[in-house]
């Protein structure tokens, strides 16, 4: 086993490292306090390939592999997790739902311009009444002469307001439950799919969710991603692969959280010292290092794993899990570390611990989480 970094991922992480401070660092806060998405910021990630990290060349993408994925969100969100969660969700969730189930001429079509950058894409699976349970979907599609028609309600999308391109969920046969499920693709500008209400969200505010409706939305055959009936089966996989982004998009929180307690530990001063001599708070941030350093390699193994082939299920669960609950313990710890200055907006602390929550319950909540694991260690006992 080989622990160490290649010359290659140690250039990404710091060229990554290095963007994020000079791009993402000085207008954080404000994005944060304003809600804004930082649309300006797209091309400039285009143009370091993190908008097609884990597709292949042919297709606009870096053709890097997990690792190389899981380093680069990790580094946006130690300063931001908003920016992670905003690449995130365009690589895994809308680019690789189309690139694993999408036919050659789609691909061209579609994934091309996501991985360039050109365009924005969502994925859309949520509804107000169907959360952990997705199979539940009350979303229809009716096959028409041109296509299919689309009605229904998306919550919680991830570039909702903003998106050229979505991935949608729907029914086919409701009669087959989650195997009557399909997914299509539906571009921005159909008639019948709009955008609804912006989410006033607790964290990661400058990365945008908004609902969606669509309302006899037509979508042309062609459009169809995947077979008929097998969207369901589709994005569990596409959740599954997710799920190692989300983790590392968990450690990049936990990191800065850190970054920033190590900071305030080392400048303040009660009693006649630094509060970083008391070994109260030496204890902490000793709690805070392993347990972030645990979560990173948990999710570097999984995407170790996912880049040799094959399915993750258990080592993605175990990743998402672990290192989501890490990032919210963790920025609590930097949050009272500060003390009364960790509840103020001047500092940051208390931006990572609003940021961190997303983790545990977006693309499958630490219950689910438990469940998946639970599931796999049953299926093979043990091993």
């Amino acid at each position: 086993m080989d622990f160490g970094y290649t010359q290659e991922q140690e250039l990404l992480r710091k060229t990554v490292a290095d963007f994020a401070q000079q791009e993402i660092a000085p207008h954080s806060l404000e994005w944060d306090e304003a809600q804004h998405f930082p649309s300006e910021l797209i091309p400039k990630l285009a143009d370091l390939g993190l908008m097609g990290v884990i597709f292949p060349e042919k297709y606009g993408g870096a053709g890097l592999g997990f690792v190389e994925y899981a380093i680069a969100i990790e580094e946006l969100s130690r300063v931001d997790g908003a920016v992670g969660l905003s690449v995130s969700a365009h690589n895994s969730l809308c680019g690789g739902h189309i690139f694993g189930f999408g036919t050659e001429e789609q691909k061209k079509r579609y994934l091309v311009p996501l991985a360039t950058g050109e365009k924005l894409g969502a994925w859309a699976l949520t509804e107000p009444s169907s959360g952990s349970d997705a199979a539940g979907l009350q979303t229809r599609a009716q096959r028409q002469q041109r296509g299919w028609t689309l009605h229904g309600s998306k919550s919680f999308i991830t570039h909702g307001t903003y998106a050229d391109i979505y991935v949608v969920m729907a029914s086919t046969n409701p009669a087959e439950g989650a195997k009557g499920i399909t997914a299509f693709i539906v571009e921005k500008g159909t008639p019948g799919l709009t955008s609804g209400k912006k989410e006033n969200k607790l964290g990661c505010r400058a990365s945008d969710t908004a609902s969606l409706a669509l309302q006899d939305c037509l979508v042309p055959e062609e459009n169809v991603l995947g077979k008929p009936g097998e969207g369901f089966i589709n994005a569990l996989e596409v959740l599954e692969r997710g799920r190692i982004s989300i983790a590392g998009m968990a450690v990049g929180i936990a990191q800065g959280a850190l970054d920033c307690a190590v900071k305030y530990a080392r400048q303040r001063e009660q009693f006649g010292k630094p509060i970083s001599e008391f070994q109260g708070v030496q204890f902490k941030l000793a709690d805070m290092e392993s347990r972030t350093q645990a979560a990173r390699w948990l999710t570097y193994r999984a995407a170790w794993m996912n880049d040799r082939g094959g399915r993750v299920s258990r080592e993605a669960s175990i990743a998402k899990y672990y290192a989501s609950e890490t990032a919210v313990w963790v920025s609590e710890q930097a949050l009272q570390i500060h003390g009364g200055y960790g509840y103020i907006k001047d500092y940051p602390a208390e931006k990572y611990w609003r940021d961190s929550k997303i983790c545990t319950i977006g693309e499958g909540t630490s219950e689910i989480q438990k469940i998946v694991i639970a599931r796999e260690l049953l299926r093979s006992g043990g091993v």
